[in-house]
């Protein structure tokens, strides 16, 4: 377990690439979950955007982690970082909150092959003891439905992505500000790869607990949305701001028919469904009017 490099040239077969900001301890779960699995020719890259939070405990628990820092803000910046800091011919990403399952290290390995970006299955589980709040509840339904991104709208999301070199260098890196993941996939794909759905490459991503976290998180994709889309078709973009509150009523029986939700559950996930639809809508509608994310 402790050999990371492919014998035949002295070069890891394959690197994870984590990016990390003020999340120690489910960064700890992270690699907890990946140091029980057989990194063999693997080597992990943690790449942290200046925490103000000490890593001195998890780099401790976790020595055959590489530890990197990039000072430009944000995910699409770390990623490029940690790309730029190994030589190995397979590229694995995932995020510093998800849980590996036990075999996803070996699916991954599976999964680098010439030409194809992998996406994978991300499951959402709660950190705390039910009953689901309303942002829980949404999140259970609506998060990370990742094959329908690869299958349907063709992107995965870099939570849980897995290409090549090749590949990644023949795209170009991903862009900070936009939605790198949608952005990527599509550049990659426009050039020649392969994107695929992988249900055997399975992580866990906890489900936001509260409005503010929902929010936040909705908000930047917003943000990232419209500098990828919005600007150079702010009309379109304020048509389907206007379309938002209309998409409750379409989505409420995703979540009426949901069987992993109690009743009270599935009420105050409607109550979050429709609030996020309205914020949204009023987002995007002054993104449209000022020309700005």
């Amino acid at each position: 377990m402790s050999d990371t490099t492919d014998a035949t040239n002295g070069r890891p077969r394959a690197a994870i690439v984590i990016p990390h900001y003020d999340d120690v301890a489910r960064l700890g779960r992270c690699l907890d979950a990946l140091a029980a699995q057989d990194r063999s020719g693997i080597e992990l890259v943690v790449v942290d955007n200046g925490s103000t939070q000490s890593l001195d405990a998890v780099r401790a628990a976790h020595p055959w982690a590489r530890f990197v820092t990039e000072a430009q803000k944000g995910a699409a910046a770390a990623r490029n970082r940690g790309v730029a800091e190994t030589t190995a011919t397979g590229l694995i990403f995932l995020d510093a909150d998800c849980v590996p399952a036990p075999d996803w290290l070996a699916a991954a390995r599976r999964a680098v092959r010439f030409g194809t970006v992998t996406g994978g299955r991300v499951d959402v589980f709660d950190e705390t003891e039910g009953p689901r709040s309303g942002p829980q509840a949404f999140e259970t339904v609506f998060a990370f439905d990742q094959r329908a991104y690869v299958e349907q709208k063709g992107f995965s999301v870099t939570a849980n992505l897995v290409t090549t070199r090749a590949v990644f260098e023949a795209t170009g890196p991903f862009v900070p500000g936009l939605s790198e993941d949608l952005d990527w996939c599509r550049r990659a794909v426009a050039g020649g790869a392969r994107l695929v759905y992988d249900d055997a490459l399975r992580v866990a991503h906890p489900s936001r607990g509260d409005w503010a976290s929902l929010a936040k998180k909705w908000r930047r994709l917003s943000a990232e949305g419209f500098a990828t889309d919005g600007q150079g078709a702010r009309a379109l973009w304020a048509t389907k701001a206007l379309a938002m509150p209309a998409s409750v009523l379409a989505h409420a029986p995703r979540v009426l028919r949901d069987p992993r939700l109690s009743a009270a559950e599935k009420g105050r996930a409607l109550g979050t469904l429709t609030r996020l639809r309205l914020a949204r809508a009023g987002w995007m509608l002054r993104q449209a009017a000022t020309g700005r994310p």
